[in-house]
């Protein structure tokens, strides 16, 4: 039997990985045997090190027909078999009484490979497709060294092994050349290459007449050429001409690199061996075709295959697959069958993207409404393309942040991005880079800043940073980005491989990323996730690391001012959360801090008032010199404040905050007391509508905290619900207010915010405004002094009240809010409010609103144009060229809700809310 293992060079690292990974017994198996197989997880570049339930996806290769007769359905615990686990990350899968009776084989069918992939219990991690050959009966020959390299070294020993399932005449060859041979069923050589090249080794043996073979294509590898590093070259990918690209890898204490990829068939050739300066490896790839996509990967010292870390794309073999092609039109497909594991991404002769705004200035930030958004549960459509279209209702929100949550590539497709992969690239699964700078641009129209989440504390082993420098998918000492331990000991505080982040390597690879979003992609600026790792000092396993550690400020400092030496008014904010003598040092020097008051803002929506002092989201009662604080009732990690208050809000007779209606009231009586307070604040995803679904909700609707991380729908009806408008109402008011008036920035701020009845008083340049809660469950009196008599004006209500005296007290009923001020605050024109009917124009009517069954535009000037979208976006009724003055839209089979309604006349186009009952 003549077989040969790989036929294309590139293939040689994966099918070796795949021998370490797997073994069995016997050596060659045969269909009618049984066999045991023998998995070491620690080999495996998916599943790491792993210790957890594993189980088989299984099938066979029927001659050339891979995945036949698989057993059961992906994911079926009770009947896909389950490995033995037998320690160390090693397991075992005992395939008996034979091949063929294990799999049903059916008659006149010969395996000839088994198919085996290995996922965890719950399917969230599995292995490649992995393939063990199945033997024919009789006698066989299998090359067993080399093994663990697939570049041989010129002018070095190599040991060549074989062996045979029986005793035989054994022959070693080196293409034509016989190298040894002798009887028995092991045979071995050492043979030392001195020219560079192709060769096939092939084993050979003879047994009664019989003769079967086995073959490997191995490649011997040139010595490295020394040659220094062309001025201005940067580690990546650097652009000559359309037709040029240099590549630079820095790789300390690699001896050599060979880069494959589709402009070289994926073949290994010593015209792909990079060159050498120092610490660097550098190559450049000429006779490119401009504008064409090419696929690449670095091999490293012959056996370690990573893509480009600072690439700005990536090709996933086992995720791509699943991005559909409205979300990333013409991806680029995997170079299937030539390659393993993740591949960059180069292009010479790309279209720059046409900025809009070049100068956009960040806004005050004392004056920041900051909204965190996951794209992945924005929308249902999980793409840049969906939030742009969603960007007026952002405006209507009166925000003047975005900040997203991490959109660099992460490792999966489905993830609050919080394991990152690569640090130049955004996520495909939210669609073509372009799209996220337009998304940038069009913000920056609307006088929005973005910001974006980085993750900058640890990565995960798909990084190539981790993998240049590991074994066994443990870290070694000689990486310069990562330590080999995390210095947190608590269980809690420890996800992926951690930063060291006191050294030259990572500083430089901080500023890399933060100069690059900042200059590629005009972002405004970073929220920082968990940077109280972002030193080494040891903290043990029952601490949080909150503790003052001079090491760390002085980490977050200089990464800070790099920022700010590239951009001034960059906006810098940490998840840092540690103890206030850290953070006021930090916050005095100009960063950002967010503040958690989740626990105080559920209590006083609940009722439970004994609990609820919002005072610490009062950046002067923790002594700081600057308004830094970004206080929040919610973000990302916490349970939503609407599904607690439903559950377990406090009631009377008559007063109920579990009722729908009162705990969204509730959301308004907080974002009075949240939105308002000095310095920039943050509103978490949908907190503007109440939204009321677990943070814990799995897809199918149960609750679990395994569900913690699932997609989530973004329920877009609620805006068909006025009491929830009513919230996007208040607190779009409230950010307009903010930004508008000096008030809100102010120069003098008192409170009083424990207790059921809460106030604060905040002024500037002598015009004061002043809000009272009643955050109780029954009726009770509020009494404030008034910083001077005269009239104040009440917002909400529009009445007016005269102050004689300063001291007054007022009865407020439970859940009520009033905000008074000395000057009257215009109010602001928020669309979402509908009333009926609506003038859109002197001469423009459209009638009835709301509407049931037919729904009038009228004009005494032409329409050109009428289109009519939902509140997602979704174009629901459109007529062109239609030179009329009255327009009738049958509306009968409309969903009821919201609609956007825009009229074009004169080349003027007019845009009006509707509602649709």
């Amino acid at each position: 039997m003549y077989k040969s293992f790989i036929f294309l060079i590139s293939l040689f690292v994966f099918a070796i990985n795949a021998r370490a990974q797997i073994t069995t017994n016997p050596e060659f198996p045969v269909a009618t045997q049984p066999v045991t197989i023998t998995f070491n997880s620690a080999q495996d570049s998916r599943l790491n090190y792993f210790t957890g339930d594993l189980y088989a996806h299984t099938g066979v290769t029927i001659g050339e027909d891979r995945w036949q007769y698989v057993i059961e359905s992906w994911g079926n615990n009770d009947t896909q078999p389950q490995l033995t686990y037998i320690g160390e990350g090693i397991y075992e899968l005992v395939i008996t009484p034979d091949i063929n009776s294990f799999y049903s084989i059916a008659a006149g069918d010969v395996v000839t490979e088994l198919c085996l992939v290995f996922r965890s219990a719950d399917g969230s991690q599995q292995t490649s497709d992995l393939f063990v050959t199945v033997f024919e009966e009789g006698l066989v020959v299998n090359i067993t060294q080399p093994s663990g390299s697939s570049i041989l070294k010129i002018n070095e020993a190599i040991t060549f092994s074989a062996q045979s399932s029986a005793e035989a005449d054994l022959k070693l060859s080196l293409d034509e050349t016989v190298l040894t041979q002798n009887t028995g069923t092991e045979i071995t050589t050492t043979h030392t290459f001195t020219e560079s090249g192709n060769y096939w080794l092939i084993a050979e043996a003879t047994a009664n007449g019989e003769t079967v073979f086995d073959s490997l294509n191995i490649f011997v590898g040139s010595n490295v050429v020394n040659e220094p590093l062309p001025a201005g070259y940067k580690k990546g990918i650097n652009y000559i001409d359309d037709n040029t690209a240099a590549l630079v890898l820095w790789a300390p204490l690699k001896e050599f690199v060979y880069v494959q990829g589709d402009f070289n068939d994926w073949q290994l050739s010593d015209n792909y061996l990079m060159k050498k300066d120092g610490d660097y490896f550098w190559l450049e790839l000429n006779g490119l075709e401009a504008g064409t996509e090419y696929a690449y990967q670095y091999l490293i010292d012959g056996n370690i295959r990573i893509a480009d870390p600072y690439t700005e794309k990536i090709l996933d073999p086992w995720n791509d697959s699943y991005i559909d092609e409205a979300t990333y039109p013409n991806l680029k497909a995997y170079p299937e069958g030539l390659t393993e594991g993740i591949v960059s991404v180069l292009q010479t002769a790309q279209t720059p993207y046409n900025w809009q705004v070049t100068d956009f200035e960040t806004p005050d930030k004392n004056k920041l409404v900051i909204y965190e958004l996951l794209v992945r549960d924005f929308m249902t459509e999980h793409t840049y393309q969906a939030v742009i279209d969603q960007l007026d209702y952002l405006e209507d929100l009166r925000i003047n942040v975005l900040e997203l949550m991490p959109v660099n590539e992460f490792e999966g497709n489905s993830s609050w991005g919080y394991n990152p992969s690569f640090y130049f690239a955004p996520d495909k699964y939210y669609g073509p880079k372009d799209k996220l700078k337009e998304l940038i641009d069009e913000c920056h129209q609307r006088g929005i800043a973005v910001v974006i989440d980085m993750v900058l504390n640890h990565s995960y082993g798909q990084s190539p940073f981790v993998q240049m420098y590991m074994d066994n998918w443990v870290v070694t000492a000689d990486n310069p980005w990562y330590n080999q331990e995390s210095n947190f000991q608590n269980s809690s505080l420890r996800w992926g491989y951690d930063f060291n982040h006191e050294t030259a390597a990572t500083k430089e690879l901080v500023d890399s990323v933060s100069s690059f979003w900042m200059s590629e992609y005009k972002v405004d600026g970073f929220r920082f996730d968990f940077t109280k790792g972002f030193s080494n000092t040891p903290y043990g396993p029952s601490s949080w690391g909150s503790e003052y550690d001079a090491a760390r400020i002085a980490n977050l400092k200089r990464m800070s001012d790099e920022i700010w030496k590239r951009n001034a008014d960059a906006l810098v904010i940490f998840e840092h959360l540690a103890d206030n003598s850290e953070e006021t040092e930090l916050a005095n020097h100009g960063i950002l801090l967010w503040g958690n008051m989740h626990g105080s803002y559920q209590n006083a929506a609940a009722g439970q008032t004994g609990n609820s002092d919002l005072s610490w989201a009062v950046y002067s009662q923790r002594n700081w010199n600057e308004p830094n604080l970004v206080s929040y009732p919610e973000s990302h990690d916490e349970e939503r404040i609407m599904y607690t208050i439903k559950n377990t809000g406090l009631s009377t007779d008559d007063y109920n905050i579990k009722n729908q209606t009162t705990a969204l009231q509730r959301i308004e009586l907080n974002s009075l007391f949240h939105l308002l307070l000095p310095g920039p604040k943050m509103i978490w995803q949908f907190g503007e509508r109440g939204y009321d679904l677990s943070i814990n909700r799995c897809v199918d609707g149960s609750i679990s905290n395994d569900c913690r991380l699932s997609e989530k729908p973004p329920y877009w009806q609620y805006l068909n619900n006025t009491d929830r408008t009513d919230l996007f109402q208040v607190m779009a008011k409230l950010n307009e207010l903010k930004q508008t008036y000096d008030e809100f920035s102010p120069e003098t701020f008192t409170h009083s915010l424990s207790g059921a009845t809460k106030w604060f008083i905040s002024s500037n340049a002598g015009n004061h405004a002043i809000a009272l809660g009643n955050f109780g469950i029954t009726e009770t009196d509020v009494s404030i002094d008034f910083p001077e008599t005269g009239k104040y004006y009440e917002f909400f209500s529009g009445d007016s009240i005269e102050i004689a005296t300063t001291n007054q007290s007022f009865t407020f009923a439970p859940g009520e809010y009033r905000l008074y001020s000395t000057q009257q605050f215009e109010e602001p024109s928020i669309i979402t409010d509908i009333d009926e009917p609506k003038m859109m124009s002197s001469d423009l009517q459209v009638y009835p609103n709301p509407a049931s069954n037919k729904l009038t535009v009228a004009s005494d000037k032409t329409i050109s144009t009428v289109q009519v979208y939902s509140i997602a976006g979704t174009l629901q009724y459109q007529a062109n060229d239609l030179r009329k003055n009255n327009v009738e839209i049958n509306v009968q089979n409309f969903t009821p809700g919201v609609y956007l309604i825009r009229v074009v006349q004169n080349g003027n186009s007019t845009t009006q809310k509707v509602l649709v009952k």
